[in-house]
């Protein structure tokens, strides 16, 4: 066997403060009230950890890496029929890999739609002002409809995901996400996780939350 390091810090982070965020976010949503300003922070959090995402994507670990788990229709179809590469293994397979791309688009929908998004009563989202009465009708008809509903879908189906994989092919998808390093039959590269690395991280984090003030913050000043 052979200790793998595969998920960096900076995604474990991400990943756990996310679930937090999304857990957030579902009950304050359903409370209403003086939540929803919790509601509205977890809501420009979750913009923010999913701006990161979208960088270290690009610049993070090795299997944190788009290009690592960018596989082709024919990939996903091999790996359905259980010919799956001893590849798939390491980082996302492509079953996760559709997982984690078909989230990220939705909750960046649910987050963009929520901006927008008013219910006439205690709740604006900060850049109403700056669209139309009918896409704000919209948008909130999806954000508090359909998308929430999207959201916990996709949330019960990942974690469901996890279940099976535990159960019965007798992996375990969250120890490696607690701690980084997976017990592999084959030799991989390591994920780069060095202190600079993470120092990186932080101030890909800083800038990401630097532009969701900033848009935030339209709102505001447009109010002027």
């Amino acid at each position: 066997m052979h200790t793998v390091r595969v998920w960096d810090l900076p995604t474990r982070l991400f990943h756990w403060a996310l679930a937090a965020c999304i857990v957030g976010l579902v009950v304050t949503g359903n409370i209403g009230g003086n939540w929803m300003n919790w509601h509205l922070r977890l809501g420009y959090a979750v913009l923010t950890l999913l701006l990161f995402r979208l960088v270290w994507g690009l610049v993070g670990g090795r299997w944190s890496r788009f290009s690592s788990f960018l596989y082709s229709p024919g990939s996903l179809l091999r790996y359905l029929r259980g010919q799956g590469d001893i590849s798939h293994s390491v980082g996302h397979s492509p079953l996760g890999a559709l997982s984690v791309f078909a989230l990220l688009a939705v909750l960046l929908l649910q987050v963009g739609t929520g901006l927008v998004s008013d219910d006439e009563i205690a709740f604006s989202g900060p850049l109403v002002r700056f669209v139309s009465g009918d896409t704000i009708a919209s948008a909130t008809g999806y954000h508090k409809n359909i998308g929430k509903f999207i959201v916990m879908g996709l949330v019960v189906l990942h974690l469901l995901a996890i279940l099976f994989y535990k159960l019965v092919q007798k992996q375990s998808l969250v120890r490696p996400m607690v701690v980084g390093d997976k017990q592999l039959n084959v030799a991989a590269p390591d994920a780069r996780d060095s202190a600079g690395s993470r120092l990186l991280a932080l101030v890909v984090l800083g800038i990401c939350a630097g532009v969701v003030r900033w848009v935030v913050n339209l709102g505001a000043f447009a109010g002027y």
